[in-house]
């Protein structure tokens, strides 16, 4: 990222993930990777927003006890500054939103560790960025320079959430934000008018690690074992996102293609696993999915078709483009853009024919004219915006809305 100013920034962000278990390709990690460099940065990861559910998961995902030992070993790692040049903080949380006379206590024991992390950093005015609206109330009570929300979904249609509690959080923070960040740009023209001030930024991608990513010939080797041609997914495998029934079916339709999927599955796919022609790779380290990804060769998106996924703007498809391979998606309103370079298709014998004939179709100018849709997007570029509308506004006292 270039030095916009020679004055330091820095920022506490209240992560929508994980950083020592989630997938790193997210807004939020991304960004905070990249403010690090123009000062102190704090990643506070996600607390809990989800209520507590003690039923038995036997669709594969994680149980409450399994969730709860994975939190409990992210608090243990106490404040720890990462590999990517920020600090990370897990701090202690109860899921107790939907509880009215427990959150204050909540938000209580929130703030003063928080509080604790920053004396101890020696962090004052910092610049706070919200990326799970459940810190809504201690967000807002900091001292700070500025609040930035970042509204990158539907944070209040999430699995087992309190839906009133989370749309009353996500409403205080776009009033009460000095700018919200829009990355879909139906949410934008839908709630921008709700704002203090608002901007589209639309998500970036690590445009290197993936566009580049072919010129090494390091190919992992559980995945060199699989069949060719194949149809690749890689991300989280969840039954608000993923279409499983939907996928079962295209690949039923399409014997002679590999699918292969590289990421957590939380959802149930044991019909999946049952086919010959399915492999699960398990979740992979952030900087080795591009080397999968490039041996791929059709990219897949099989989404849902819900509230959730019509406001999502999903990264994959610019790690996709910048890998510079043919995409075959069900739709969602972001994918409007990219009409001339993917595949859309919403009936699986559509979706597999969209499949065949990517493979067929595809040439090196194709796989040019899709990373030249994306090369502009890096997460660096992103950065450098944010950056600036922030000096901006110390210098006009006012953010620029357009």
């Amino acid at each position: 990222m270039k030095t916009v100013n020679n004055e330091n920034l820095s920022f506490i962000c209240f992560g929508g993930e994980d950083w020592w278990y989630h997938n790193r390709g997210h807004i939020d990690m991304q960004l905070m990777r990249r403010f690090s460099q123009t000062g102190k940065t704090l990643y506070i990861n996600s607390i809990v927003m989800q209520k507590p559910n003690l039923k038995k998961n036997t669709a594969g995902g994680r149980s409450f006890l399994q969730k709860l030992l994975r939190k409990s070993r992210s608090i243990f790692k106490g404040l720890t500054r990462s590999d990517a040049g920020f600090w990370v903080y897990s701090p202690i949380s109860f899921p107790v939103h939907h509880v009215a006379w427990l959150r204050p206590l909540a938000n209580f024991l929130l703030r003063l560790q928080t509080s604790l992390v920053c004396k101890k950093l020696g962090m004052s005015d910092p610049i706070v960025w919200v990326a799970c609206p459940a810190v809504c109330d201690v967000a807002i009570r900091m001292e700070k320079k500025m609040l930035i929300y970042q509204r990158t979904d539907r944070f209040e249609d999430y699995p087992n959430v309190d839906q009133k509690t989370i749309k009353g959080y996500d409403e205080k923070l776009k009033n009460g934000a000095d700018l919200t960040i829009f990355v879909s740009h139906i949410l934008f023209e839908e709630e921008s008018v709700q704002c203090k001030r608002a901007i589209y930024l639309d998500h970036g991608v690590d445009f290197d690690l993936f566009a580049d990513a072919h010129k090494d010939s390091d190919i992992p080797e559980d995945i060199i074992k699989v069949p060719k041609p194949i149809a690749g997914f890689f991300g989280g495998i969840d039954d608000h996102t993923f279409d499983i029934a939907f996928v079962e079916k295209v690949v039923d339709l399409v014997p002679d293609f590999s699918f292969v999927f590289i990421g957590q599955a939380s959802a149930d796919v044991r019909g999946l696993k049952n086919r010959k022609n399915v492999w699960f790779l398990g979740k992979k380290d952030y900087n080795r999915i591009a080397h999968y990804g490039k041996y791929f060769d059709v990219c897949l998106m099989p989404w849902r078709q819900n509230r959730w996924i019509t406001a999502c703007n999903p990264i994959k498809l610019k790690e996709y483009l910048a890998l510079g391979k043919p995409i075959v998606s069900t739709h969602f309103e972001e994918l409007t853009k990219y009409q001339d370079v993917t595949y859309e298709a919403d009936t699986p014998g559509k979706f597999a024919d969209c499949i065949k004939q990517a493979l067929v179709s595809d040439c090196p100018e194709l796989v040019f004219a899709r990373r030249e849709k994306v090369k502009n997007a890096s997460w660096d570029n992103k950065a450098e915006m944010i950056v600036e509308r922030i000096f901006a506004s110390e210098q006009h006292g006012t953010l620029d809305s357009k």
